[in-house]
């Protein structure tokens, strides 16, 4: 009776398990971060505003039509984030460190990539310094993701 019992548990806890594994993801300095994506204007304009919580290994990757110069800004975002930019060839080329959360609106300042990029990955602050990230790190994007090059 009880192996009956357990094997319908077990089977809920595979499935989630996979439906988890299924999830977008990118993996930088050795860690897999579960990610949302962001690829029109109306998600990269929302971004993660209004966000309380973000888990520590989540984030969200901005996919550019180009290779150009950007500049993030953290209007009524309430988390600190670091903002990672990487090129066409997934090289992270600027990193904009422990941005803090702004509340002020349009006054919020940008924050601009150093060289022209054409992804973006925030996460929650404090994990570039955790991965020791340098720029000419490599972007690892999960091969289900449409990314351009």
């Amino acid at each position: 009776m009880r192996p009956t019992f357990l094997a319908p548990f077990t089977c809920l806890l595979l499935l989630s398990g996979c439906a988890h594994a299924s999830g977008n993801w990118v993996e930088l300095g050795g860690k897999r971060y579960t990610v949302e994506l962001a690829t029109n204007d109306a998600q990269r304009e929302r971004g993660l505003m209004f966000r309380r919580h973000l888990d520590a290994d989540r984030g969200m990757l901005f996919v550019h039509e180009r290779e150009e110069p950007l500049a993030y800004w953290m209007k009524n975002t309430l988390i600190p984030l670091d903002i990672l930019f990487f090129d066409s060839q997934l090289r992270l080329v600027s990193q904009q460190r422990d941005v803090p959360p702004c509340t002020l609106g349009d006054a919020c300042p940008p924050y601009p990539s150093d060289a022209p990029a054409h992804y973006v990955l925030e996460l929650n602050a404090g994990q570039a310094a955790k991965l020791h990230l340098q720029n000419g790190s490599t972007l690892r994007v999960d091969p289900h993701v449409a990314i351009t090059h």
